[in-house]
């Protein structure tokens, strides 16, 4: 191993970075059969560990893979060491070695665990809202899979107009998610997000901010609204674990009045506290 900071583990052994790990005839290339986590580590610790390990087992269940939890941590604990801070975990479980088609093998499933470089987030955020939508009803609605293709080609649909993010809404044209965010805006001086049923990842930022913030006496509503609804905020912000709370500047080009706003700072300030006191809440 060199001295770079940053570690690959691959099905029970530490490999360097640019080792080819992945065989041609793994489910997870051929037809992105697999889950993911994604978590920020902070000196040297995994911040929410159990709960991402919990959504991972979840997202698992949901496509019919195995999970071998023992040895997802045995790989993290390979890669995340003391003077490893600001970085990001990357979880990653695939179908493993499969015919080419949708049907799975018998081989094992593959298990990757890698850390890499985390960049900052600016203080705003441009989102676009796309013209395609999420499917609540899918088999995957709310897992964390790697067939990210649809995030892909909405992303580069937003960076194509100049945003950073994109937005969709779901089959009923209610407000739904990002491509790797979660959504939170102002109704009439309250926070709104989308509740689960909109198809919505339950990702874990969203899950500690609604906790935290009801636990601070903030109301806090999830509900299911039209994706208009998000272009009459005066106010509204992304979550995610790599980005915490991150306000929007504007949706489709046009600004918010308020960005960023009161509730934004409420919430962006809260999040940090308690997440600085507790890195496995």
């Amino acid at each position: 191993m060199t001295d770079n900071p940053y570690r690959l583990w691959v099905n029970g052994q530490l490999v360097p970075l640019d080792a080819a790990v992945i065989r041609a005839d793994d489910h997870g290339l051929v037809v992105g059969d697999g889950v993911f986590e994604t978590c920020e580590v902070r000196g040297g610790e995994t911040f929410a560990l159990t709960r991402h390990l919990r959504r991972l087992g979840a997202s698992a269940a949901g496509l019919g893979l195995p999970v071998d939890v023992a040895a997802v941590r045995d790989g993290i604990a390979a890669v995340v060491h003391d003077g490893l801070d600001h970085a990001r975990l990357r979880i990653t479980i695939t179908g493993g070695p499969a015919p080419y088609g949708s049907a799975r093998g018998d081989a094992p499933c593959t298990v990757m665990v890698a850390t890499g470089p985390l960049h900052d987030w600016p203080e705003l955020a441009d989102v676009a809202v796309v013209p395609w939508t999420r499917n609540e009803n899918a088999a995957t609605a709310g897992l964390k899979t790697t067939s990210y293709a649809d995030n892909v080609v909405a992303l580069a649909f937003a960076n194509a107009r100049g945003a950073a993010e994109a937005v969709f809404a779901n089959t009923r044209g209610d407000i739904c998610e990002g491509t790797g965010s979660n959504l939170f805006y102002e109704r009439d001086g309250v926070l709104v997000t989308p509740p689960l049923m909109s198809g919505c990842l339950a990702g874990i930022t969203r899950e500690l901010l609604l906790e935290w913030l009801r636990a601070d006496g903030v109301d806090v509503e999830e509900v299911a609204e039209p994706i208009d609804r998000l272009r009459d905020a005066r106010e509204a912000f992304l979550t995610s674990s790599t980005r915490a709370v991150q306000a929007i500047g504007t949706i489709d080009g046009v600004a918010y009045p308020d960005a960023p706003g009161p509730l934004t700072q409420q919430a962006a300030k809260l999040f940090a506290e308690r997440a600085a006191e507790d890195v496995d809440p």
